[in-house]
């Protein structure tokens, strides 16, 4: 992760006074992965495989002991995938049917959260700052040029229809 997404975690933490859980990567999946395929194997294989190792696992072993989680899934944020999220759904991912999946700004714009933002002072990645709009883990996402889509900046390698890591993998029409 970018330095800046671990800073955002601890304004998060000191501005709601509230704890946060965080969930990291199974050492032992991570090193196996990194020992067969190098550290960079997504830029050939697809970013599939690490992100299930770095991501989707801890995601699922977090949500292993809950009903429900909250996303900010939006419904602009990538036309290919995510243009039919609604806003509570049954996660057709993770929780084995039964866990609930609410996704509160699936209507909203882009210009509504930032001006949601601004209007009561929420704290943000400090990456937007730097021209990043969506945010990923470091060597897979960049940030974007005026008039390119958000989305862009994940996984730039990548067909640009598929652009989803496996936390949302339910977005994606097989």
């Amino acid at each position: 992760m970018h330095p800046e997404t671990y800073q955002f975690i601890e304004e998060v933490r000191n501005t709601y006074n509230i704890d946060i859980e965080v969930f990291f990567a199974n050492r032992d999946a991570t090193e196996k992965l990194v020992k067969e395929k190098g550290l960079f194997s997504f830029y050939k294989n697809g970013h599939k495989e690490c992100c299930d190792v770095r991501k989707v696992d801890p995601l699922k072993r977090a949500l292993n002991t809950v009903d429900a989680w909250i996303t900010g899934q939006r419904k602009d944020q990538s036309p290919g995938t995510r243009a039919n999220v609604p806003v509570i759904q049954k996660d057709p991912t993770f929780g084995m049917g039964n866990l609930i999946k609410f996704n509160p700004l699936a209507n909203w714009t882009s210009k509504q959260v930032w001006d949601y933002i601004r209007e009561n002072n929420v704290p943000y990645n400090k990456l937007h700052e730097k021209g990043y709009v969506s945010i990923g883990c470091e060597p897979c996402t960049r940030p974007t040029l005026p008039g390119q889509h958000e989305r862009e900046g994940r996984w730039w390698w990548e067909d640009a229809t598929k652009k989803e890591c496996g936390l949302h993998a339910g977005n994606v029409k097989k």
